[in-house]
């Protein structure tokens, strides 16, 4: 298994980003997803989760109305779209894999800061 992210970068408050996760080494249609954030400090919380066929997703309270889950079973790629970020919002950004058999997979992470 192995999930790459990227788009991470410095925007100003207010301003948007797209991350991706890029998935291979299983079956990326038959799994739910996960987006996960750590900031300094702090421990990793989860942000946002779509289901196997993205019909159903689910957001943190902090992030609701201003993040967008969504994925590609085409490409074995999810994505988080974040618009109107806030300083608050500074994070490492992880992708998450929970199999059947109860392995967690997770990727390198992207980095996002929020700050003028």
């Amino acid at each position: 298994v192995q999930l790459v992210e990227s788009g991470g970068d410095l925007v100003q408050p207010g301003g948007s980003l797209r991350l991706s996760c890029a998935a291979s080494g299983f079956t990326f249609n038959s799994y739910a997803m996960r987006w996960y954030r750590q900031a300094p400090g702090k421990e990793r919380e989860l942000v946002a989760a779509i289901t196997s066929d993205g019909g159903s997703t689910n957001y943190a309270d902090s992030v609701k109305g201003r993040f967008t889950i969504s994925r590609d079973n085409a490409k074995n790629t999810v994505y988080l779209q974040m618009i109107s970020l806030k300083p608050e919002d500074t994070a490492v950004y992880y992708c998450n894999l929970r199999r059947r058999n109860g392995l967690t997979y997770w990727g390198q992470g992207t980095q996002v800061t929020v700050s003028s």
